[in-house]
């Protein structure tokens, strides 16, 4: 599995590939967050205005939209990222 995290206008998107066999995982994961019960050890949650998952084969794509008075930070995200998909392998 790999991601990659790019800045948009309004936000960031998140690709992630080869997610065979953690996909569910990872969507029970991503699904929480958007719902408002991220586990991840940041306060970056606090600044979304959205988060839209789509699913696909062997890939998730995420859109974060930031409120308009906060901005994601990049290295906040990332580190979120890295928590979720280790916590994902080890269960």
């Amino acid at each position: 599995m790999k991601y990659e995290v790019r800045k948009t206008r309004n936000g960031l998107d998140i690709s992630i590939d080869n997610v065979k066999g953690e996909k569910d995982n990872l969507l029970k994961a991503f699904r929480d967050c958007q719902e408002g019960r991220c586990s991840c050890p940041t306060e970056e949650y606090k600044k979304l205005k959205s988060l839209q998952i789509e699913d696909h084969v062997d890939q998730i794509q995420l859109h974060l939209q930031s409120l308009q008075v906060a901005r994601l930070n990049l290295d906040e995200i990332k580190n979120c990222m890295e928590y979720t998909t280790k916590r994902v392998k080890e269960n």
